[in-house]
């Protein structure tokens, strides 16, 4: 199969061949939900941004990045605080060379994108140390589901991925509710995982919210409600309704386990049609591990595009090799739609080069706008 050498079959191998070779030059659509808490703030949580308070810039950002080229709400593009570019290059590269149309859901945010959205009535997350993270959830996922079922009637699958700074923290937070042994296992967009701040965080929340970890398993509406956020609601909701008719590619990191978690106590006769796509450098990360939590929730497969930004020119680039950000905006899920979607003539080579060529790109346009402004003053 064309598609072998850039697609890492990771959990469940028999069961990631078939779901492959299932969607195998199918037409595709990628959905983007995007959201905010303000869990991401607590120094030391996220890298989504040069500084906390930038969180709230980085969905919207990302989601104008997909479909403009060129962010709007914000100059630049959004960075860690070391300056690694978004994984949103990625994804703009693997939807532009492939031909993909994108979509945006808005489960929340606080910053609204300058760009069209499908709005399901969520609200920003709060601090989960709070016990009260989320306002809505059962509306959320309601209206989420309808809008899911009807895109589902136009393509033939589904790629779905997220934009959440802080998103890791409370995932862990809504496994640990769920009674799923997450400690340790949840991934981070930087190269040292603070898994003792989240474990804090998210134990503070608990307690808070009245709970022990695990009295929250038969009821995901209260455990997203106390502490997880506005993107799992509306992710877990459209999957629900996409993936009652067509197979979905649910793209990102260990974040997806908590979705995953959420469905398969709403909705579990729907994640036959469901896998998870993600990047080698989840797949491959010492510091967190999407194959326990996958086994202990349902045996979805899993499988990974074999993105290596080692030989990049960019060193910006080249620091995705050394742990930081690994995954997000879909990056993974949706170069795997690619290489599927051309029968293999998208290779993780050619979405490597489009970044470069994208992120040249934007480096010259803000070098321009920079010289504009000089000579404007």
């Amino acid at each position: 199969m064309a598609w072998e050498k850039d697609v890492l079959l990771v959990h469940n191998e028999a069961g990631a061949r078939g779901f492959l070779r299932d969607l195998e030059g199918g037409e595709p659509v990628f959905v983007c939900v995007i959201g905010n808490t303000e869990t991401a703030k607590i120094p030391g949580i996220s890298a989504a941004g040069r500084n906390p308070e930038l969180t709230d810039y980085t969905p919207a950002a990302d989601v104008e990045l997909l479909l403009y080229g060129e962010c709007r709400c914000i100059d630049g593009v959004p960075v860690t605080p070391e300056g690694i570019p978004t994984p949103a290059l990625i994804t703009r590269a693997a939807l532009t060379l492939a031909d993909i149309p994108v979509f945006v859901v808005n489960g929340g945010v606080r910053v609204k994108p300058l760009a069209p959205f499908i709005d399901v009535a969520g609200n920003p997350g709060a601090d989960i140390r709070t016990g009260r993270a989320v306002e809505g959830v059962a509306r959320v996922i309601e209206r989420a589901e309808i809008a899911g079922a009807s895109f589902a009637k136009a393509v033939d699958y589904l790629v779905v991925g997220e934009s959440i700074p802080g998103g890791t923290t409370t995932a862990l937070g809504v496994l640990l509710a769920m009674g799923v042994n997450a400690r340790g296992l949840v991934s981070s967009s930087m190269p040292v995982n603070p898994h003792e701040l989240k474990v804090r965080v998210v134990e503070e929340g608990l307690r808070a919210a009245g709970v022990k970890p695990g009295d929250l398993s038969g009821d995901p509406v209260a455990a997203v409600s106390a502490v997880g956020d506005p993107m799992i609601a509306a992710f877990a909701g459209f999957v629900m309704g996409a993936a009652s008719s067509k197979p979905v590619v649910m793209a990102g990191g260990t974040q997806m386990t908590a979705v995953l978690s959420v469905i398969k106590g709403l909705k579990p006769e729907v994640l036959d049609n469901v896998a998870i796509g993600t990047t080698r450098w989840i797949a491959q990360d010492r510091s967190s591990d999407v194959r326990r939590l996958v086994s202990q929730i349902w045996d979805v497969p899993v499988v990974a595009a074999n993105l290596d930004f080692s030989g990049s020119q960019i060193e910006g680039l080249r620091a995705y090799e050394s742990g930081v950000v690994k995954e997000g905006v879909g990056a993974g899920g949706v170069t795997v739609a690619a290489t599927l979607k051309t029968d293999g003539k998208v290779a993780c080579d050619d979405v490597r080069r489009k970044v470069e060529e994208e992120y040249g790109r934007l480096i010259t346009m803000r070098l321009q706008q920079h010289s504009t402004r000089i000579h404007a003053t």
